[in-house]
């Protein structure tokens, strides 16, 4: 079987985001499996806040976009920050104009078309002792109810701040054997959905 090719994205854009760089690590070790990887900036994409009434204006291009690029890539691994105990403004708000039906469109009528039947691997990081393990526990229902596979095998990256070196690697085998875990069991359940 083929590796089917993973998206691999932050719900962060700050410019030095723990889970950016966690997200640069999955990306680097799923090429190195063989893994076609389209590495997503969410910092590319201008989306405004969602809203129904802008929303009837029509569909911002970028959502389009974002909705061509989930729907094109059977894996993912998402890398989810931890605010307040839970996943970013930014994630939420990427993946409501992402599964929001566009009303009258052959192709992107379905709100669920970008996500129904896709494997989602769930990293985070944090410079707490948790890695950031709750937002990973509010992410993975609401990924869940737009029909994705979540896989069981998620990693939470704990004292962020001291876990990279100057490259961006992770400096500790036991870390970056967590990421690849993920990665793995993503790329893994991917083929055999695909198959």
């Amino acid at each position: 079987m083929t590796t089917p090719s993973l998206l691999v994205f932050a719900g962060s854009t700050r410019a030095q985001s723990f889970n950016r760089r966690l997200a640069h690590v999955a990306a680097d070790l799923a090429r190195a499996q063989g893994a076609q990887v389209t590495h997503l900036e969410l910092a590319d994409f201008d989306l405004p806040l969602y809203n129904a009434d802008l929303e009837a204006r029509g569909t911002p291009a970028a959502a389009i976009r974002l909705k061509e690029i989930f729907h094109a890539h059977p894996a993912w691994v998402i890398c989810s920050p931890e605010y307040n105990g839970s996943y970013t403004g930014l994630l939420k708000n990427t993946i409501d104009w992402v599964s929001s039906p566009v009303k009258g469109d052959a192709t992107w009528g379905s709100g669920t078309k970008p996500f129904a039947g896709k494997v989602v691997g769930l990293l985070s990081a944090s410079p707490g002792a948790l890695g950031g393990l709750r937002s990973l526990s509010h992410l993975a229902p609401l990924l869940s109810n737009l029909q994705c596979w979540v896989a069981p095998k998620q990693f939470a990256l704990s004292k962020a701040g001291d876990a990279f070196d100057a490259s961006g690697h992770l400096v500790a085998e036991p870390a970056r054997q967590g990421v690849q875990g993920v990665v793995e069991q993503a790329l893994w359940a991917a083929q055999r959905f695909q198959g």
